[in-house]
């Protein structure tokens, strides 16, 4: 099944976003690897593709896990986590409905 896991960062993170982004990512590809992720990116803090120092205010995964406690160990050994960039982690089922 697919989980939402959805990362709202602490205010004044970037800094910290930026030198743990190369393991994140790492972590995002070997998901894609396996063929279990659906999608994954950051929500710019501004209404912009590249929000410069406004940063990010969070990020959304969807992939798929055996379940929801497989999800929700893999998002706590984010890096980000680890890291102290995210605040909150929200880990949800999702239903992909479309594109079929």
């Amino acid at each position: 099944m697919f989980y939402a896991i959805v990362g709202e960062d602490r205010p004044g993170s970037l800094d910290a976003r930026l030198q743990a982004r190369p393991a994140h990512v790492g972590r995002l590809e070997a998901l894609q690897e396996e063929g279990r992720l659906l999608l994954a990116g950051p929500f710019p803090a501004i209404d912009s593709p590249d929000p410069g120092p406004a940063g990010f205010s969070g990020s959304l995964i969807v992939a798929e896990f055996a379940s929801l406690e497989a999800a929700r160990s893999w998002a706590d050994a984010d890096p980000y986590v680890s890291a102290g960039i995210y605040a909150h982690v929200a880990v949800k089922p999702f239903k992909k409905v479309l594109p079929a």
